[in-house]
Parts: structure tokens; C-alpha cells; sequence
């Protein structure tokens, strides 16, 4: 009866087990081992069309060389690594190898619905190489949690849609966030790094007054890479308005002493109809004293910074929680 019993226990915990396992990953990507696929290309094509719920792929730790294109009709995936220092993926296209700023992308997101946790982005083109996309991407809904975005110039292009971005790590040289999404990164750190004489973090490509796209830069740290540090003299800019009507704004984030004293930088002659915000700042980055004097640029209120929560900028409280993402929905 013990034997019965004991055999009965057992086969209900691996049944157990085996549920919460089949529950958490519908299919698992590994270089060496175990797994469903060894590269995240096959596993995404494998993956089913037009979804209504997340389809989970694990993938385990190594480096992926590949170019990787989540179609339209991909729609909810999600992709689990297992570390930023763990799990990599990444490319090597850039505009001097004659691919043009969107063809660059090591990972390209189209699909509605796109996660990405514990994940590293690389575009190893390098300095000096022009345009080079470590992820583009144009899906509505799509959010990012614990990763690390790496590359130059174009580093990361929130291109369209609404996008969240939490705790994750941004690094570049020129307009290294950049793309017209409605965009909110809160608790993420952007680091400026060498070479380059004049380093610009965001390149916002709002076109027009009816364009609902922005940057919203909530809780963040701006700050630079210990190789950038140790050449003294060269300065980092918040901004440059890529399209006319751009609209960046920074909040309750820490800005290091590489930020120029301006804050933002000048592309094409009006800057009447932008829009670049800052509120409650910290960091001898944040000094307002010496800010450009443009009519676009405003040193915001409360009233005007609520505008540009998770609540109200990307509307969060609607579709965040099935994310299984931490946000904050209003000021911290």
C-alpha cells in the first residue's frame, strides 16, 4: 500500500512539473542540448500565425549570429533569455555595407503584441560604419523588460506603435534612440560611448502636429560608458529633432555631468514646433541654467509631466499587466 502510495505521489509531482514547464514555454531555442531548434529563426517560423495568445520561446544561453524578422502575422510572441550576460543575439549590418537604416536591423519586429525579457541586442558593425539597428521595432504593444541594447549610431529604433521599455540598458553614440513609437522608457539606463565628438541620445521623428508619437524618459539614468569617461572635453546631447514636430521629454531621471550644459542639439533651422521637456531632474546634467532658449524647449510643471506617465502617454493600465512586466503607472 506504501509502495501504491508513494508511486501514486510521484506521478503526480512530475505531472505537476511537467504542466508548469509545457505552461511556461511553447517551445525552447538551445545552441547545445536540449531544445525544439537551434536558431531563433526556425523557432519564430515554426511559431503560430495570427495568435490571440503568447506563445512563449525560451531562449537558452549562447550567441546568435542571426538576422531575425518577426513578420506581421507573428503576433504575441515572446522570447525569454535566460541573462543579458547569458543569451545574445546579434548582427552586423550597417549603412556603409549598403543596407539601408531599417535593412540593418539585427532583429526586426513587426508582429502585434511583441515581449522580450533577459535578452541582449547586438549590432557589431562598429564606430565609424553609419547607421547600424541592433532592434527596430514596429509592433503595437510591445514591451521589453531586463535588456540590453548594444551598438553605435540607430542603436535602437522605436519605430512605430506603442512600446514600453523597463530596466533595460541602452548603449550608443548618435541618435541612439531614435523612430517616432509612443514610447515610454522607465527605470533604464542610457550610456553614451566612444568614439565621437558629438553624441546624441534621442533622434524623435514626430512629422506632424496630428502625430501621436514621443519619448518619454521616466525614472531613467543618463549617464556614460568608463571608456567615455576617461577623455575629458567631449559633451552628450539629449536630443535633436529628427522630424519637426518632435517631442522628448525627461523626468525624474539622473543626468550626469556629460550632458552639455544646452541639453539639446539644433538639426535644420526651426525648432519652433518641437516639443522637449524636462522635470524634476537630477545630476549636474540636469542644470537648467544654460538651456537652449528654443521656444519648443519647456521646463515643465506637474500638470504637464502627468501627460507623459505609463497611464496617460502609452495608456499601460490597459494592456501592461499581461505582460508580467513591473511599471509604474504615475510618477515614483
Amino acid at each position: 500500500m506504501k509502495k501504491i502510495t508513494s508511486l501514486v505521489i510521484l506521478l503526480t509531482l512530475v505531472w505537476i512539473v511537467k504542466g508548469e514547464l509545457g505552461s511556461q514555454f511553447d517551445t525552447i531555442v538551445a545552441q547545445h542540448g536540449h531544445g525544439n531548434f537551434k536558431r531563433i529563426t526556425e523557432a519564430v517560423k515554426a511559431a503560430p500565425s495570427n495568435s490571440k495568445l503568447k506563445y512563449y520561446i525560451h531562449i537558452k544561453a549562447g550567441t546568435y549570429v542571426e538576422k531575425v524578422i518577426i513578420g506581421r502575422e507573428k503576433t504575441n510572441l515572446v522570447f525569454i533569455g535566460e541573462g543579458m550576460d547569458m543569451t545574445i543575439i546579434t548582427g552586423n549590418r550597417s549603412n556603409r555595407a549598403g543596407y539601408s537604416t531599417s535593412a540593418s536591423a539585427t532583429v526586426d519586429i513587426f508582429g502585434e503584441g511583441f515581449i522580450a525579457k533577459n535578452i541582449t541586442f547586438i549590432n557589431s558593425a562598429g564606430a565609424g560604419n553609419g547607421q547600424a539597428v541592433a532592434v527596430k521595432s514596429s509592433s503595437m504593444f510591445s514591451a521589453f523588460y531586463q535588456c540590453r541594447f548594444k551598438g553605435y549610431q540607430d542603436t535602437l529604433y522605436v519605430h512605430s506603435g506603442i512600446q514600453f521599455y523597463r530596466e533595460c540598458e541602452i548603449f550608443g553614440t548618435v541618435d541612439f534612440i531614435f523612430g517616432d513609437a509612443r514610447v515610454v522608457f522607465q527605470k533604464c539606463g542610457m550610456y553614451v560611448r566612444l568614439p565621437g565628438n558629438t553624441n546624441v541620445i534621442t533622434a524623435q521623428g514626430r512629422g506632424t502636429s496630428l502625430d501621436s508619437g514621443g519619448i518619454s524618459i521616466h525614472n531613467c539614468t543618463i549617464a556614460a560608458t568608463k571608456e567615455f569617461n576617461s577623455h575629458l572635453g567631449i559633451k552628450a546631447y539629449l536630443g535633436r529633432p529628427w522630424g519637426r514636430f518632435s517631442k522628448v521629454v525627461i523626468m525624474q531621471s539622473f543626468l550626469d555631468d556629460i550632458i552639455d550644459p544646452e541639453g539639446w542639439l539644433q538639426w535644420g533651422n526651426d525648432t519652433s514646433s518641437l516639443y522637449y521637456g524636462e522635470y524634476n531632474n537630477t545630476g549636474v546634467g540636469a542644470s537648467l541654467a544654460k538651456r537652449v532658449k528654443w521656444k519648443g524647449r519647456k521646463r515643465m510643471d506637474l500638470v504637464q509631466a502627468k501627460k507623459f506617465t505609463v497611464r496617460n502617454f502609452i495608456y499601460g493600465q490597459k494592456w501592461l499587466n499581461p505582460t508580467k512586466i513591473p511599471y509604474s503607472l504615475d510618477f515614483m
